[in-house]
């Protein structure tokens, strides 16, 4: 059960409340003589589009106040579902405008007879497009990771910025001082946020730097990276969650969220994290050295055993999710916890056992059940073959089954398949915690 359910209630209504207030204000105060439906409807499209637009600045934004009280993984869910109706939204907009008689020549923003009012529109949508393309079909346009971060943000600011000039130079609805009001104090606050992370959190991360105590290459093309603060003592963390790392200066863009992978109640302010050679950034993480300087922008999430209340444990991961899970099992030997505990971890190959040697090494400290699922074994292999599946876990869930509470981490492709497994078993939703990643 999750620790804070009333104030993630409350910040939810805020949340919301935020988003649709422009939208409401449109009922409440006198404005111009209305004009067509058609006309009507794209406006108020177009207040809502701009309204989830700018609030998309703060799931993305790792404010703490945020992080404190929602599972940020959650968060980002959110953050894409919310993105996808936003762009609708916005390309809704025009296309009510032109089935309601506005010509299509407005589109030509290099005719003599264009302005800024129609200018600043076109572009906005533009903005958006280049968002929809380069999120949806960045992999198969082979777009780098790293510049698609940037080119994601650029074209966000632009859209917000051009959409916003664009709807106080038609000033029809934001005639009304109420709703003028309003909006500038939205767009202060979305400024703000974007200050907050861009600006403010990178100079503070400045100030207290990490070094690279260790660097121990693991299996499956998976480096283990211990940090140590420097000249400051740290941050406390809860096992299983995650951190953004940057190797350069945290005022550059460059940076990727890793899952802890050491012992949470260690008190030194060092810990591990364990990274995989996926893409862009974690193929350069095996250049490090000892004494290389590192920035930490964490702790975030709530994939932690710490976080909720478990009487009984199910960790099921696919190859490197098994960081967040290393990270809870060494805690909770080092607390010699007692509680039962079972992890089904699939990998391709023997080989390719992250921790291999370890996980038998805490099943003899911890009330812990390891099972092993290989896609490719040896010949002589006697454990579960191919991938997780319904079938293999019901052979391995006790009788109470859909008491305990399941940790769910890793490739998008396994957690989906595995989370359908899980809800055919008729596991109930609040024990099932999922910790999604694709990494670039």
């Amino acid at each position: 059960m999750n620790q804070k359910p009333t104030k993630t209630i409350l910040w939810t209504i805020v949340f919301f409340l935020l988003i649709f207030l422009p939208i409401v204000l449109l009922f409440i105060f006198p404005y111009p003589e209305e004009r067509t439906f058609l006309r009507e409807a794209s406006v108020i499209i177009g207040f809502v589009a701009m309204s989830l637009m700018g609030f998309q600045l703060i799931p993305t934004s790792r404010v703490r106040l945020v992080a404190r009280n929602f599972p940020l993984e959650k968060f980002y869910d959110v953050h894409h579902k919310l993105s996808i109706i936003s762009a609708v939204l916005v390309l809704l907009h025009p296309i009510l405008l032109f089935f309601d008689g506005v010509p299509l020549r407005i589109l030509n923003i290099f005719a003599e007879s264009s302005s800024w009012r129609i200018q600043s529109a076109v572009l906005s949508v533009v903005a958006v497009i280049i968002l929809i393309i380069t999120s949806v079909w960045r992999k198969p346009i082979k777009l780098r990771y790293d510049i698609w971060r940037y080119l994601h943000n650029l074209m966000t600011y632009l859209a917000v910025g051009l959409g916003l000039w664009h709807m106080f130079i038609v000033n029809r609805y934001l005639a009304h001082p109420v709703n003028k009001v309003v909006w500038i104090g939205l767009t202060a606050l979305w400024v703000l946020m974007i200050l907050i992370v861009k600006l403010i959190k990178p100079l503070m991360l400045a100030q207290k730097p990490y070094a690279v105590k260790i660097i121990k290459q693991e299996r499956n093309s998976s480096w283990s990276l211990e940090l140590q603060p420097v000249g400051h003592p740290g941050f406390k963390y809860s096992a299983g969650q995650f951190a953004w790392i940057s190797t350069k200066s945290p005022l550059v863009y460059n940076e990727n969220p890793f899952s802890f992978s050491s012992n949470a109640d260690v008190t030194d302010g060092s810990f591990s994290l364990t990274i995989k050679e996926l893409g862009d950034f974690t193929a350069k993480i095996k250049q490090l050295k000892p004494g290389d300087r590192v920035f930490v922008d964490g702790p975030y999430g709530s994939f932690s055993v710490d976080k909720f209340a478990c009487r009984q444990i199910v960790f099921i991961a696919g190859g490197i999710g098994s960081a967040p899970v290393m990270s809870m099992l060494r805690t909770l030997a080092s607390r010699k916890d007692e509680r039962q505990i079972i992890f089904v971890y699939g990998n391709p190959g023997y080989e390719d056992i992250i921790y291999r040697e370890e996980l038998e090494t805490l099943q003899k400290q911890l009330n812990l059940k390891l099972i092993h699922v290989l896609e490719n074994p040896p010949a002589d292999w006697q454990g579960e073959q191919g991938y997780i599946t319904q079938s293999i876990l019901a052979r391995h869930l006790p009788e109470n089954y859909k008491d305990w509470i399941y940790f769910l981490c890793g490739p998008l492709p396994m957690t989906n398949a595995v989370g359908k497994c899980l809800h055919a078993l008729h596991i109930p939703e609040k024990h099932i915690h999922l910790e999604k990643y694709e990494m670039a």
